[in-house]
């Protein structure tokens, strides 16, 4: 089972920033545990959100002809917590983007309270490399199905008997 760390994104610009969100819920399991008494969302969670939201600002750089693992987090900074009922948004420079990888600077925030601050360091594997079957590919930061994110709130213009569908295709609703 793969785990998305983020809900879905409200900005992209390619090659450059994204910001995505994170809601948090009481209804994850680890908040249970993570501390009873005083549910907080683990801070390893939070950086797996700021890399799936790099990493796909990473992938997108490059049309995702790569599969972006994370190579290291070099400085992360908690300076808070994210509780149930709070919004985590991922605000994510890239600040560079090579063949071999890339780097990017995430913050989280919940409204205007600094949560967390972290550079991660990317590599790209290639998707014909011939060791490339031989990799546990589920500890991919980014992989093909997280790209479903991408297409959440890409909504119709409103007009009557138009429909979106989970894909972000639009069509005409059927009775």
């Amino acid at each position: 089972m793969r785990w998305y760390w983020i809900d879905r994104f409200i900005e992209f610009e390619s090659g450059k920033r994204a910001r995505s969100v994170k809601n948090v819920s009481l209804a994850e399991e680890h908040l249970h545990d993570h501390f009873p008494g005083f549910p907080v969302m683990p801070g390893s969670l939070m950086i797996e959100g700021m890399a799936q939201t790099g990493g796909i600002l990473l992938g997108e750089h490059f049309g995702f002809r790569y599969n972006v693992i994370l190579a290291k987090v070099p400085k992360v900074v908690f300076h808070s917590w994210a509780c149930p009922g709070d919004q985590l948004i991922y605000s994510a420079e890239l600040l560079d983007a090579r063949e071999e990888g890339g780097s990017v600077s995430v913050e989280a925030t919940v409204g205007d309270r600094s949560v967390a601050s972290a550079e991660i360091v990317f590599a790209h594997l290639k998707t014909d490399d011939p060791q490339f079957s031989r990799i546990d590919q589920k500890n991919f930061v980014f992989r093909m199905n997280l790209l479903d994110i991408l297409t959440v709130g890409k909504a119709g213009s409103g007009a009557a008997g138009e429909v979106s569908g989970a894909d972000g295709r639009r069509g005409e609703a059927v009775e």
